[in-house]
């Protein structure tokens, strides 16, 4: 910071004694270190807008291709559709039974969306606020559920599935999902409620409030931008989620979308839809687009409400 003094005379009425004035000049910024923030500004935006290129390219080239037909597909890649193909969608949503599969998956990706949420913040509500014996135990119990391959588990999981009477049934996937996400929900919930403020629960407990009610009225209302971002993440695994439908629901009946999408791309080799294929592809792509650009926000602000408090 720069200071310079010169002398000014005072009003006529203050005797004419002089003072210093004092004038603040901002300090000068080295050119060397404007010059390197520059650089590396570019260099930032310019990685992300190369990788935004590469993420939003094949969305849209597929958004497009659902719209052509076989030849054109095949003839230009690349270029527009010549019209709007909608036969393409009708046929992949009937024909190719994306619909029967579509309302397979939101059956069980709500149903264990929902199981989750709810056992997975009561879990980490008593994890995070209270203390008794065998606390940390349970936790890290959970903790090691995140670094177990499902891979391992899905023969003795396909077992206990038969044994228990839920194979090839959607309660019995909701289960399997549930367990499969309950890990990552109480890791994540469990740090997220420990920054919560102890004062409100406290206060509720004085006005008689017992912990059933203090929980879901008071404290689950506060986690809320928690719950959305863990449940946008679990929506996402769980919605795109194959190896373990494919081992414990072989029912074609009760096949979810990315078994659909599978079965469709194998009849390809003996129809030639490829328009239709696309077509199914951007329906199981189009949920999970449109649930991150809707809660966006809301991910964002319970991934750093941590930090900021």
């Amino acid at each position: 910071m720069k200071t310079t003094e010169t002398p000014a005379p005072l009003p006529a009425e203050s005797g004419g004694q002089t003072v210093s004035k004092v004038e603040v000049t901002p300090a000068a910024r080295p050119s060397g270190q404007k010059s390197e923030g520059t650089v590396l500004n570019v260099f930032s935006h310019g990685i992300l807008v190369i990788w935004a290129i590469m993420v939003v390219t094949p969305l849209l080239w597929a958004v497009m291709t659902s719209f052509k037909d076989d030849s054109s597909i095949f003839g230009s890649p690349w270029s527009l559709p010549d019209r709007l193909h909608f036969d393409n969608w009708a046929r992949a949503w009937t024909d190719a039974n994306m619909s029967d599969y579509f309302l397979n998956t939101v059956l069980v990706v709500g149903g264990s969306l929902i199981g989750t949420l709810v056992l997975g913040s009561m879990a980490a509500y008593v994890l995070a606020r209270f203390d008794f014996p065998g606390n940390r135990f349970i936790y890290y119990l959970f903790i090691g559920g995140m670094s177990f391959p499902i891979m391992l588990a899905l023969v003795p999981l396909f077992y206990v599935v038969n044994n228990m009477g839920l194979l090839n049934t959607i309660h019995g996937l909701i289960l399997v999902y549930i367990a499969y996400s309950l890990p990552f929900t109480v890791f994540f919930l469990t740090a997220f409620f420990r920054t919560l403020p102890t004062s409100v629960a406290e206060a509720a407990f004085v006005d008689g409030a017992s912990h059933t009610r203090t929980f879901f009225q008071i404290m689950l209302p506060m986690a809320k931008p928690g719950l959305i971002s863990v449940g946008i993440f679990n929506f996402l695994g769980q919605w795109n989620q194959y190896m373990l439908p494919t081992v414990l629901n072989t029912d074609p009946d009760k096949r979810v979308l990315t078994q659909g999408l599978v079965q469709l791309a194998v009849s390809q080799g003996y129809k030639g839809d490829w328009s239709g294929l696309f077509a199914g592809l951007v329906m199981a792509m189009l949920p999970v687009l449109a649930a991150y650009i809707v809660f966006q926000r809301q991910v964002v602000a319970g991934l750093t409400a941590g930090a900021l408090k």
